[in-house]
């Protein structure tokens, strides 16, 4: 712990740093655009609020503006053209780097008439077009800012109304008591596979993300409802955008924190072409803190990653704007029981060593083309895929082999998927925008897994054995209506098929928005949503007298109709109410053809992809819920978010009998803010912290006599999600400060999580060394120190 005498010298260091400094400016620049249509927009008036003297710009005929000779800081920016609304935004300003922002106005309906606005940042205002309720838009700095969000989307999605993650090891995330399975990850408009390291097959989750904050720009995030360009997802939406690089100076970042070593770069490919690049490559530091006896989640397993994002952006005067992007993520690790030592945690399988090996990349190009009749064109096409291999051996005294262990299981999945859609945007006038578009992903897979239960010659069973290939196809259409600034609709219909089995989904969706003052606005949404299962389950086999069957390969998609009503009050520039009801009913959800409990309504709730055959698509479940929002927007040195959320979620397996899914924790709280002292203009200390609380995860008991009968996990379930864990509570703390020199940017901070030191439990599992039920615990106490350095 530091001496009382160390923080003293820090603290007259920092105010000594801070005072004999002199003024730094920086450049804020950017573009602003219409947003239906995408066309620049000329003569826009920028200014910086509270500036002294008054600074601003105007753009020019690219709806490009520059402002120089800025303050480093918070500053508020704000935009007026006529017939459009006044829109808002906050900048960070840093010495180490220019802001860079794409603006997007919304055309008022009726011309010439003053628009107020209330919200300085209102955060409903997606980046859809079309988006109606269950939406808001998140920026980079944010999943930076919060307290226990690790630089990571996800985990900072888990502070919103509606969402419980209340998991320290991974970042899946559940939506209105929805599996973490049902979300949809898009980046850059391409649809991507699980993007975090150590992914299982057919998860959406893991325990570090590969997604760099420092090249993401801002983001949708939607927890139902969503919009008819959306398919393939019955739970929520990540539609994450990468930003463009610096296209007119060269900038470096380095970060070293509990995500990595980071190096990062960006500047021009070519200033006359208007060309930019942005790469970033992370390796794992986590070998280095296993050394320094610092607990990062996994026991005593080291894991090692590494993964590298890059994109790049140029336009042409006749044949639209280009960019070209990539992400890719290694990643390894070993548990291993037989190395295990005394009372050490390894959260791996009892009696039995486990090596896991996760690859996982996307790639796209995107092309956006403009048209002069306010309309634009918009194509992606892309690669990406995903492997795992899995390798479990056994541990019995019993096996006269070295170390006594024995093959037990072993898995190889890959799934490469080749991608194209194209997007046609047509704005007729201030009321009425259309979108249409093609969507087509084609899948060439691999799925091969065996078990061996009987620890003999020649007695491994094949589980899963599939090479081939499937296709998705998508089409939608959809209109946005605005009768008055007050009322608009959206409505559309797409339509998904897929090829494998030739099932078939039409989904129709809805979105209604009443504006009553100013302030507050009631909207409505509803529709049909569909999802595939995840594509190892359709190629579960059995093989009886030497022939072996796919039994579930004729699976129709999960299907859930929504149901969302919504208000909206922003009674001052800076705060936020909201309230959501919303009612889901699910239906055609795979389960057995005998009466059981399972239903693949609870798949995602632990680390396996489970080999169950002869399934049906019988299955119902639903989710209904209350959400209540409270926020300050930062302003003024400060900011608070304050989410509760009340649910029940259910379902019925082919036993009929109407259970708790896995993830009906029934409440979750979460309250999180910040405050900035601002020593100088080059100086910043801050302070966040958050709370959550939040109903324990439901689990089937273990069954200890038949456990040990067996001498193997057992599970009861007759109980099946009838109990739960004791309900989950971490609260963590993040002091952090930020320094400005002439041109670098330094930012240190220490984000302690759980630092109430409680136990929440993790899981619980049978050792069938010892014979007893044992509990794994989460993270007791978890400091992660983070440094980052910007020029």
């Amino acid at each position: 712990m530091l001496s009382k005498k160390y923080l003293l010298f820090v603290f007259i260091f920092l105010k000594c740093y801070a005072f004999a400094q002199t003024t730094i400016t920086q450049t804020i620049k950017g573009v602003v655009l219409d947003k239906q249509s995408q066309t620049p927009l000329p003569g826009v008036i920028v200014q910086v609020l509270n500036s002294s003297p008054l600074l601003g710009a105007s753009t020019n005929d690219k709806g490009e503006f520059k402002i120089m000779n800025v303050p480093i800081g918070r500053w508020q920016l704000k935009f007026q053209a006529i017939s459009y609304k006044e829109k808002y935004i906050t900048v960070i300003l840093n010495s180490g780097k220019e802001s860079i922002s794409v603006i997007e106005l919304e055309e008022s309906v009726i011309q010439g008439q003053e628009v107020v606005v209330v919200a300085e940042q209102d955060k409903t205002k997606t980046n859809n077009k079309m988006s109606t309720v269950s939406s808001r838009v998140f920026s980079a700095e944010e999943a930076a800012r919060y307290a226990g969000s690790r630089n990571d989307p996800a985990r900072m999605a888990a502070n919103f109304a509606g969402v419980s993650g209340a998991n320290d090891s991974r970042n899946d995330i559940v939506i209105r008591g929805n599996s973490p399975i049902g979300i949809l990850w898009r980046l850059n408009g391409l649809d991507i596979p699980n993007p975090n390291h150590f992914g299982n097959a057919g998860s959406t989750g893991g325990p570090i993300s590969i997604l760099n904050n420092n090249t993401l720009d801002n983001s949708d995030f939607m927890s139902g409802a969503f919009a008819s360009d959306y398919g393939n997802a019955t739970s929520g939406v990540f539609d994450l955008r990468m930003r463009q690089g610096n296209n007119e100076k060269f900038e470096f970042m380095s970060q070293v924190g509990f995500n990595g070593f980071e190096l990062g770069a960006e500047g021009p490919l070519s200033k006359k072409k208007n060309a930019s690049f942005m790469v970033n490559y992370r390796y794992s530091t986590l070998s280095i803190f296993n050394a320094l006896n610092i607990d990062f989640g996994t026991g005593d397993a080291i894991p090692q990653y590494q993964d590298v994002t890059f994109k790049t952006d140029f336009s042409t005067e006749k044949f639209g704007k280009f960019s070209f992007w990539g992400i890719g993520g290694l990643s390894y690790v070993a548990l291993l029981e037989s190395d295990k030592k005394g009372d050490q945690a390894l959260y791996g399988y009892s009696a039995r060593d486990t090596y896991f090996r996760s690859n996982v990349g996307a790639t796209g190009v995107s092309h956006t083309l403009l048209f002069k009749n306010n309309s634009y064109l918009k194509t992606n096409f892309g690669v990406n895929g995903n492997y795992n291999k899995i390798i479990t051996d056994r541990i019995d005294t019993a096996f006269k082999t070295p170390k006594n262990l024995k093959p037990e299981y072993r898995q190889t999945t890959q799934t490469i998927k080749y991608s194209f859609n194209t997007t046609y945007n047509k704005k007729f006038n201030a009321r009425n925008f259309l979108n249409t578009g093609v969507y087509a992903d084609f899948f060439n897979t691999l799925f091969v897994d065996s078990v061996d239960d009987f620890f003999g010659v020649n007695t491994f069973v094949t589980l899963r054995n599939f090479k081939g290939e499937a296709a998705l196809l998508r089409g939608f259409v959809q209109w946005q209506h605005k009768f008055s600034d007050k009322l608009s609709l959206n409505t559309g219909i797409s339509n998904q098929f897929f090829q494998l089995n030739n099932s078939n989904a039409v989904e129709p969706r809805l979105g209604l928005k009443y504006s009553i003052n100013q302030k507050q606005s009631i909207s409505l949404g509803g529709g049909l949503h569909s999802q595939l299962q995840p594509m190892y389950v359709y190629f579960a086999s059995e093989t009886k007298n030497g022939i072996r069957t796919e039994t579930n390969r004729g699976l129709d998609f999960t299907r859930a109709a929504h149901a969302v009503l919504a208000y909206d009050n922003n009674f001052s520039s800076n705060f936020r109410i909201k309230s959501e009801l919303y009612y889901q009913y699910i239906y055609n959800a795979p389960v057995k053809n005998t009466p059981n409990y399972f239903s693949a309504l609870n798949l995602g709730a632990d680390f396996e992809s489970p080999n169950v055959n002869y399934l049906v698509s019988t299955g119902t479940g639903y989710n209904y819920g209350l959400e209540l929002t409270l926020e300050k927007f930062y302003s003024k040195g400060f900011y608070f978010l304050i989410t509760s959320s009340l649910f029940e979620s259910k379902y019925k397996g082919s036993d009929g009998v109407l259970r708790n899914t896995a993830f009906n924790g029934n409440y979750v709280f979460n309250a999180l803010g910040g405050k900035e002292f601002k020593l100088s203009q080059k100086l910043c200390i801050s302070l966040d912290v958050r709370g959550t609380y939040a109903g324990g995860k439901r689990y089937v008991p273990i069954d200890l006599e038949a456990s040990i009968a067996a001498n193997e996990e057992r599970r009861n379930g007759n109980e099946a999600f009838n109990l739960k864990y004791k309900d989950y509570f971490r609260l963590d703390v993040k002091p952090g400060f930020r320094i400005n020199s002439k041109r670098v940017t330094q930012e240190f901070s220490v984000d302690i999580q759980n630092i109430t030191k409680n136990e929440n439990v993790f899981q619980q599992s049978y050792d069938i060394k010892n014979k007893v039920i044992r509990t794994d615990y989460q993270l007791r106490f978890f400091v992660l120190p983070q440094y980052r350095i910007l020029f």
